[in-house]
């Protein structure tokens, strides 16, 4: 029995559905809150029902939470437009089998989700869906759970990208300073920098270089997974949206015009051009951004409006699992944030740490945390005091630091399969079925990226 048979069959006999999994490691959370976060008593039990309960309805995280549902749903509406579906159709030809297939869906995922995280995360999700339509349509086979771990290798490069959280907000002006308490600020004000640059950060030498040997492993890694693991059946439910015309009257006309859908769809792009020009031109791509994109696209890409409701109605059923599971993984984060387990597991690592071993150490804690908060921004504003005042504390080049958390927060979502809800919802994949592959790609990426940084 090969050994990726065997952590095949263990994930798929083990591992419960994502939303299992979130009810799980909420409990698991609360449990570490009551044992190791004040007193084992009831007070404490009620304070961490509190903290669960107000992370769960945080009115920011909320936000956050439709914000994806629209990068979902409108991708989804904007793949099944006739020019999209062409444009994918185009890419999907140049697989002509299972290697071909995981390598070309991988090495796209990855340059898309560099520039941008929520480009990537729809983008890898809707091109290993249409692999798989193309396989069934061409007649090749694949390893469509391959493939799909192979659309979701982007985010295991994000942070450290021109999209990435913490190195964008260290290069805010005053962002850092922010991050301290008084007391703390009037300790580290004259050490602290008002900003860290990209350039020493996403930009610098050393992270481009690491991303791009990333970018020749991964794919040669899912290859070769490719050849071992060999080809699987799957059953993927293809629908086809009629176009049957009938005799349209009235003001159905309005519904059916292509003139109106046009004239409203280039208002809604001129407005995200004269809204965001400069953010465009500095390339900071917020999710906002992405859905007004997004959004005049879908409008001008299909036919009129009763097409783009069509397809609405079809991609809307893929943001169910988002809608319940987001606000409980927030009230997992609001019981780290609040009980002070985050600071915690950072306090730890860097307790131990010498100047040569605390990015490695940044890195685990930050994998370890991002499985409990899988939120860069969110994981960024607990656990960047710590790892900014550690990093000081030691001699470590701060831009060293920031870039160490981003590579460990980053590499546990082939883990943490919060990220991958998207995916399984386009693709029709089960959690199970790709984490075993994820598995294997989180360890060869951490390879590279502990090697990088004792090497740096």
């Amino acid at each position: 029995m090969s050994a990726s048979g065997f952590i095949e069959r263990t994930f798929k006999r083990f591992i419960p559905a994502p939303f299992t999994l979130a009810v799980l490691l909420s409990l698991f959370a609360m449990l570490i809150a009551f044992l190791f976060t004040g007193e084992t008593s009831g007070e404490n039990a009620v304070n961490i029902l509190r903290f669960w309960q107000n992370g769960m309805w945080d009115p920011a995280l909320l936000v956050f939470a439709v914000q994806m549902m629209l990068i979902l749903v409108l991708g989804h509406v904007l793949v099944l437009s006739k020019p999209i579906a062409w444009l994918t159709g185009m890419l999907t030809r140049l697989v002509r089998g299972n290697g071909s297939a995981v390598v070309i869906v991988s090495v796209s995922t990855m340059l898309v989700a560099f520039f941008n995280w929520g480009l990537g995360l729809i983008f890898g999700a809707i091109m290993a869906r249409k692999v798989a339509e193309a396989s069934k349509a061409r007649g090749f086979k694949i390893n469509y759970p391959l493939v799909g771990a192979a659309g979701y290798v982007g985010l295991m490069v994000w942070h450290a990208g021109i999209s990435g959280s913490a190195p964008l907000k260290a290069a805010e002006e005053g962002h850092i300073a922010s991050l301290f308490t008084l007391g703390d600020k009037n300790r580290l004000l004259n050490i602290l920098p008002n900003s860290i640059p990209t350039e020493s950060t996403i930009f610098s030498s050393w992270n481009l270089i690491l991303f791009g040997i990333l970018l020749i492993a991964i794919p040669i890694v899912l290859y070769v997974l490719s050849r071992y693991t060999g080809t699987k059946s799957f059953e993927l439910s293809i629908r086809n949206r009629s176009e049957t015309k009938r005799m349209i009257k009235g003001a159905e006309k309005l519904d059916h015009s292509k003139y109106l859908s046009k004239i409203f769809g280039s208002l809604l792009l001129l407005a995200f051009l004269v809204s965001y020009y400069e953010n465009l031109v500095s390339g900071n791509l917020t999710p906002n951004m992405l859905n007004f994109f997004m959004l005049s696209l879908c409008i001008l890409c299909h036919a009129n409006f009763v097409s783009f409701l069509e397809a609405l109605d079809e991609a809307i059923g893929g943001a169910a699992a988002i809608l319940i599971q987001y606000p409980i993984y927030f009230g997992v984060m609001g019981i780290m944030r609040e009980t002070g387990i985050v600071g915690d597991i950072a306090n730890f690592f860097s307790g131990i740490a010498t100047q040569l071993s605390l990015p490695v150490y940044t890195f685990f804690s930050a994998g370890l945390v991002n499985i409990f908060v899988p939120s860069g921004g969110g994981q960024w504003a607990i656990q960047g005091p710590v790892v900014l005042e550690s990093a000081i504390k030691l001699g470590v080049p701060l831009n060293k630091a920031i870039m160490a958390f981003a590579y460990g927060d980053q590499i546990t979502n082939m883990l943490q399969p919060f990220w991958a809800l998207p995916l399984l919802a386009i693709t029709r994949l089960k959690a199970r079925e790709i984490l075993p592959y994820t598995l294997v790609i989180m360890l060869v990426g951490s390879t590279i990226y502990i090697a990088g940084l004792l090497i740096i």
